[in-house]
């Protein structure tokens, strides 16, 4: 709701001091116009223009605190003297202590409660009959004044820093978001990247064999189309996956979408190239283990982008996908008998630094370069559960 135009201008700074400039004067005047016995003086136009200079300087205590101070200082002396007995409370000495003790700097709030102390002090020897309990109520209250002003000026201080410390939190929030949205969109990209080079290297390999085969081998290159098409609904549905994510409006359902690939769609990858013309035998020593499911998509995603590689690039005969199970640690090599090539050599292609981050991601290691019996090796070295979480 939205809040009134007056409550909003009462709150102003300018009005709050106006009002409690009046509120000081009222209380100043009451004390001579309501006198407690029959010999205290009664309020007279001087004493009135001395209470009120004690009084109208606390307009402008928020910008000159210290000049104010003194103004009110010298009125409330001027007051003392002028009537006997002095003022019995000195209001805008409690305004003007509590004010500099709220915003004033350290040394000239401490001269000031010293000076308004000794003040309070010498004008009680102008009252006949001075109880010590006077002496020590005139003190205790200007001290009062002075401790709540320190109070509301620790309570804004504190108030700052919670705010502050809000404010810098919702920014690395933010910051902390945005980080995640620019992962979260490298790994989208790294898996487009594998899943259409993956995909199009196929189609490429078999509509190039197609034409070749269609009058003396209608039979594979039937065979040839058919792994086509099969290769290219593969890519649409991992694609329609990817980038459904990013295409959902907010708070709708999320929709249907098949699991990430994992070991066990290895064998399935394998037969995919095996299509192709290309001869991969799978091998796997030691004792397979659980994986995170971030370690099983690397491997997926390791092996599609090095297989596809060497369709691509290492006219290769014959490619070995092994699977070496360790106490701590998973290695995977692919090797295929193709050349080696420049890009694969040098490792600048896009595909062998996808392998390297996704390595890198999971915290393993992965490295690339020829054979020692010739063609191109791919060995990436990836933690298990045990060592990730030790």
């Amino acid at each position: 709701m939205p809040e009134a135009s007056w409550l909003r201008a009462a709150r102003r700074p300018q009005v709050v001091d106006v009002a409690l400039a009046a509120l000081v004067l009222i209380a100043v005047s009451l004390q001579f116009l309501l006198p407690e016995r029959e010999n205290d003086d009664n309020l007279t136009w001087p004493g009135f223009l001395f209470g009120a200079a004690t009084a109208l300087p606390l307009v402008w205590r928020r910008r000159a605190p210290y000049v104010t101070g003194c103004l009110v200082g010298a009125a409330t002396t001027a007051m003392t003297l002028h009537h006997a007995p002095p003022p019995d409370v000195v209001f805008g000495g409690f305004v003007v202590l509590y004010t500099v003790a709220a915003i004033g700097t350290t040394r000239p709030r401490r001269l000031m409660l010293l000076v308004w102390l000794a003040g309070a002090s010498v004008s009680m020897t102008f009252k006949e009959h001075a109880e010590p309990f006077e002496y020590a109520f005139h003190l205790m209250s200007l001290l009062g004044a002075y401790g709540l002003g320190r109070l509301a000026r620790i309570q804004r201080a504190y108030t700052e820093a919670v705010e502050e410390r809000a404010r810098r939190l919702a920014y690395e929030s933010e910051m902390e978001a945005a980080r995640a949205v620019a992962r979260e969109r490298a790994r989208i990209a790294r898996d487009m990247h594998d899943i259409l080079a993956h995909a199009v290297s196929l189609m490429v390999v078999q509509a190039e064999a197609g034409p070749v085969v269609v009058r003396s081998d209608p039979s594979r290159a039937e065979a040839a189309f058919e792994a086509i098409a099969g290769a290219g609904r593969d890519a649409m549905s991992q694609l329609r996956r990817l980038l459904g994510v990013l295409k959902e409006p907010p708070g709708s359902l999320p929709p249907e979408r098949s699991p990430q690939p994992s070991l066990a769609a290895l064998a399935q990858l394998v037969a995919q190239v095996a299509a192709v013309g290309l001869h991969v035998e799978q091998l796997q020593t030691g004792e397979p283990a659980e994986l995170p499911a971030d370690v099983e998509v690397a491997v997926y995603r390791v092996v599609q982008e090095a297989l596809t590689n060497t369709v691509k690039h290492a006219g290769a005969t014959k490619a070995i996908v092994q699977l070496d199970w360790g106490v701590d640690e998973l290695r995977v090599t692919v090797r295929d008998d193709g050349r080696p090539g420049k890009t694969r050599v040098q490792g600048a292609g896009q595909g062998l630094i996808g392998i390297r981050e996704r390595a890198a991601a999971c915290g393993g290691t992965a490295a690339t370069g020829p054979g020692p019996d010739g063609g191109f090796w791919v060995i990436v070295t990836l933690p298990t559960e045990a060592q990730r979480v030790g």
